[in-house]
């Protein structure tokens, strides 16, 4: 994989996608310092002082608006170009592995030296799969006019990522609001986003399994992390909307499958030897030899470990970025169900649906997340699409999301007494929820979550959806909005797990925004140092008795002072399995690191 060219590419292609969008609003009477008034006219709108009529929906824009005005014109350009980004890297990943439903190239074409994409000169192929208007795409084909080409092309690519909604919706979410209005134009000229992303990246990298997401992920936020850092010198402290870009940090594969295996594999042979699945996985650790009295309460672990099947195996990661570990937790599982007698054709969609969870403060990496682990599923089975989208199958990963907006009366509503449930029970809950995710994308998944009457919650919600109370629409819409996540994300923050394997974020006191250094004092102070290491305790909560917590972190948790009384929390209540202490760079980063294996009891153990 020609990482130097990946890592151009991504950040050329930030730039270029930030701009094009920008252009895009600027074109529609939206730029940074004014927006210009819009009014609706048959066919479209028209902007103040102007004569031209834009065909294109005033709702769209009016939508547009109101984002710029909640977040800024630059937050609201960088997500639209982000978004972008996603759609255009899954669709490349998925046409160059031969995933795509239709099996016709979106962006590239099979045919070598031929520019144009396979899809403008195969219609007819797709016309049916993709619910085209025939007519139209042809009309616009056959005038032989660049524009109309262009035109027609920009109308299959948001049909495609519209379909490819039904199977993958975190990655492909319906296009039909300003995304589609700030879609960069000249898709299809030399130079654009889309022609360079073909042209200067090999389509080996892309058939590299879906490693090469993370990469891309890393290095389009690279010059972002600059910024927010080289704003750290000014002293203007990290803001939740930045986080991501300085936080995160793709996991080399060793690392990963030395974490995995050692926490996840490590779990099932204690219970189900098998020298054969051991024999596979290359950076598993043998364990020492160990006093008798250690030795036996190992068996009685064994002996608990073995009671389990594959499909009871819960493997969190809450700050999965774009799914590194989870991937790769998903082949270990896949070779775990094997040995244990499980149909292959089913064992991917019972990994997706029983043993995968993954957290993230950052909505986009979460749709990265989710679109590598159905890419993986993908591989070992030729069917799954069909089946997500027969079966409605829903992974359990959550970008975290707040409560901010669902006030009072947005609670009274949902809780309104044309029900059977316990109104009184549905407000508390509702209630608690929306004070515990206030501001949750500064604290993440180190907030701890108590269960609540999940399953009334949703029933209600159920009730919501199939309502038409035009008195108690806002409300009903900042519901159907809002609160399924927030019922998600609390069921994955208030379960145990097997195993919680992370690589956490680095930020330390100075970085801090007040919200954050107040959260960790008030929650994690013996962590409060550093973010990681209140990750690194947060953990030990996520897991069962006896189960492992598996991070990658800095290396200063093992010797600065300020770490103290981390490390006799650890020493004396916690047993460290294995570690692997590294040199400084091993991860891109200019201080030593350590890979941990925590087990979630004490044992007086001898470390392999």
């Amino acid at each position: 994989m020609d990482k130097n060219r990946i890592k151009s590419f991504a950040i050329w292609a930030r730039r270029s996608l930030i701009k094009s969008v920008s252009e895009k609003a600027y074109s529609i009477g939206i730029y940074e310092d004014k927006i210009l008034e819009a009014t609706a006219v048959q066919g479209g709108f028209k902007l103040e002082g102007k004569e031209e009529i834009f065909t294109l929906s005033k709702k769209n824009r009016d939508a547009l608006v109101k984002q710029v005005n909640e977040k800024g014109f630059e937050q609201v350009m960088e997500e639209v170009a982000y978004t972008w980004f996603n759609r255009f890297m899954g669709l490349r990943y998925m046409e160059v592995n031969d995933y795509l439903p239709t099996g016709v190239r979106i962006l590239s074409s099979e045919v070598d030296g031929k520019k144009e994409p396979d899809v403008l000169t195969k219609v007819s192929e797709i016309i049916d799969e993709l619910n085209l208007n025939a007519n139209e795409i042809y009309d616009l084909l056959d005038t032989g006019d660049t524009l109309d080409r262009e035109k027609a092309y920009r109308i299959i690519l948001v049909k495609q990522c519209n379909e490819l909604g039904k199977i993958i919706p975190q990655m492909f979410e319906k296009i039909s609001d300003y995304t589609e209005l700030l879609l960069p134009d000249n898709l299809l000229e030399e130079g654009s986003v889309i022609r360079r992303m073909v042209e200067d990246i090999d389509e080996s990298d892309w058939r590299e399994e879906v490693e090469i997401i993370g990469w891309m992920y890393q290095y389009y936020i690279s010059e972002k992390k600059d910024e927010v850092f080289a704003a750290l010198k000014k002293n203007i402290k990290i803001t939740k909307e930045n986080i991501p870009a300085a936080t995160q940090l793709f996991t080399p594969k060793w690392i990963v499958k030395y974490m995995v295996e050692n926490s996840l594999g490590r779990l099932w042979l204690e219970g189900h030897p098998n020298e054969e699945l051991q024999k596979e996985w290359k950076y598993y650790l043998e364990e020492a030899e160990q006093e008798p009295e250690v030795e036996e309460e190992l068996q009685k672990i064994r002996e608990e470990h073995a009671k389990l099947k594959p499909e009871d195996i819960k493997v969190l990661d809450p700050c999965m970025g774009s799914g590194h570990i989870l991937v790769y937790a998903f082949d270990i599982l896949y070779e775990i169900y094997k040995t244990a007698g499980y149909s292959e054709r089913e064992i991917p969609r019972m990994i997706l649906q029983n043993n995968l969870y993954g957290l993230d403060v950052d909505d986009r990496a979460a749709q990265l997340a989710s679109f590598a682990l159905i890419m993986k599923a993908r591989h070992y089975n030729r069917r799954l699409f069909r089946e997500i989208e027969r079966e409605h199958l829903e992974l359990n990963l959550c970008a975290i999301q707040e409560s901010n907006r669902i006030d009072k009366e947005v609670i009274d509503y949902f809780c309104s007494l044309n029900t059977e449930l316990d109104n009184e029970e549905l407000k508390n809950d509702l209630e608690y929820l929306r004070g515990i995710f206030i501001d949750a994308k500064e604290y993440g998944s180190l907030l701890e979550v108590q269960k609540v009457n999940f399953e009334a919650l949703k029933e209600r919600l159920r009730e919501v959806e199939n309502e038409d109370n035009l008195m108690f629409g806002d409300y009903r819409a900042m519901i159907l909005q809002k609160v399924p996540m927030i019922i998600k994300q609390a069921e994955i923050m208030s379960r145990k797990y097997e195993i919680c394997v992370t690589n956490p974020p680095y930020m330390g006191s100075s970085g801090m925004n007040s919200k954050i250094s107040n959260f960790l004092k008030d929650n994690y102070n013996d962590e409060k140092a550093d973010i990681y290491a209140a990750f690194i305790k947060r953990g030990f909560s996520y897991c069962n008795k006896y189960s492992f917590n598996t991070t990658v972190t800095m290396q200063s948790w093992m010797f600065l002072s300020s770490m103290e009384k981390l490390r006799q929390f650890i020493l004396s209540e916690k047993t460290i399995v294995t570690l692997t202490h590294m040199d400084n760079n091993v991860m891109g980063i200019a201080f030593g690191t350590s890979a941990t294996i925590f087990r979630n009891n004490r044992l007086n153990y001898k470390t392999s």
